[in-house]
């Protein structure tokens, strides 16, 4: 009976929904658990070795880093998404030329966001923020003092933007349906589309003391999607069968331009260090477990280096509860 089948499905959609969330709070106090494990990675490009290796150069032979301030980089593309939830490219390229340049082993000074600097200085010079209380006291602190040239300058800084976004650049597909002339036998589809599109980018290396631009490069990457779907239809004992399935990926837009920054970066900071190219990577750094990674660079607070350092924090695993034995029964 029809009314007997909507039914049955009804109660067993029910019961699937029951299964994954409640109206009632568990005894944790919420009312499901998040689904979904995986740890927390370094996010590389295949360049982020490159700047790994570029800080390991500077390090071995002790050469002097500017220090680097990253401007706005800003998206010139005008791209928007078509439902208006935003813009098409990544609006954080400013932020992955910091981690970047942090790889490379460069000093990096903040003059991106310098609000919370600039509202510190203005509390200092009223005498409204202390550093140290005053001994013997447990009165307020001693205010905190502004020294003339406290702030050290940058030597160098990056400007720049997305300059290009290009759809379908090339695209290729196929599509082919088969099956008997018989209305009631089975049919069946495939399709399969490959589609390339890119991204470009331009950046300038400033002298922060005379604005003389130092160094430009101009870079595009291209980005690959493709798709492959199979379908079957049939009618049989007077019902309508159809099954379809596909898979699809794309290579992820905003990676590419993390890579077209740090392939800029990788070329800027080898020419800051005077690194003859790639072939200087083949010596083997002999100060080891430093401070720069594929996860970017960090001032030591203590003499710790050997169980934190960059290595360990691109392991997936560290500090996991799930996954780091050290952890286990200690929350």
């Amino acid at each position: 009976m029809p009314g007997t089948r909507t039914g049955a499905l009804l109660a067993a959609a029910s019961l699937v929904l029951s299964g994954c969330a409640s109206t009632a709070a568990g005894p944790s106090g919420n009312y499901s658990s998040a689904i979904g494990s995986a740890p927390v990675t370094a996010n590389p490009t295949p360049y982020s070795t490159a700047l790994v290796c570029i800080g390991q150069y500077a390090r071995q032979y002790q050469l002097r880093a500017p220090r680097i301030a990253v401007g706005r980089i800003a998206d010139y593309t005008g791209k928007e998404e078509s439902d208006g939830s935003g813009r098409k490219v990544t609006q954080g390229a400013s932020l992955m030329a910091m981690s970047a340049f942090a790889k490379a082993g460069m000093p990096l000074v903040e003059r991106f966001d310098t609000s919370v600097s600039e509202l510190e200085l203005k509390y200092a010079n009223n005498k409204l923020i202390g550093d140290a209380p005053i001994p013997n006291s447990d009165g307020p602190s001693e205010p905190r003092k502004i020294f003339s040239g406290q702030m050290p300058g940058s030597d160098f800084h990056l400007i720049g933007g997305v300059t290009e976004l290009n759809y379908n650049i090339r695209s290729t597909g196929v599509d082919f349906a088969g099956g008997d002339r018989d209305a009631g036998d089975l049919k069946g589809t495939l399709g399969a589309r490959v589609f390339v599109m890119n991204v470009a980018m331009d950046l300038r290396l400033v002298n922060s003391r005379t604005l003389e631009v130092v160094d430009v490069i101009s870079y595009q990457k291209q980005i690959i999607g493709q798709e492959v779907g199979l379908g079957v239809f049939r009618f049989l004992n007077g019902n309508v069968f159809d099954i379809s399935g596909g898979t699809g990926a794309l290579e992820p837009l905003q990676l590419g331009v993390r890579a077209l920054v740090e392939r800029a970066v990788v070329e800027m900071s080898a020419n800051l260090y005077g690194m003859p190219g790639p072939q200087g990577c083949m010596s083997s750094d002999p100060l080891g477990g430093g401070t720069t990674g594929l996860t970017g660079a960090f001032v030591p607070a203590y003499n710790n280096l050997d169980t934190n350092n960059a290595s360990t924090r691109e392991d997936p695993s560290r500090w996991n509860d799930r996954r780091d034995g050290n952890l286990r029964g200690r929350y």
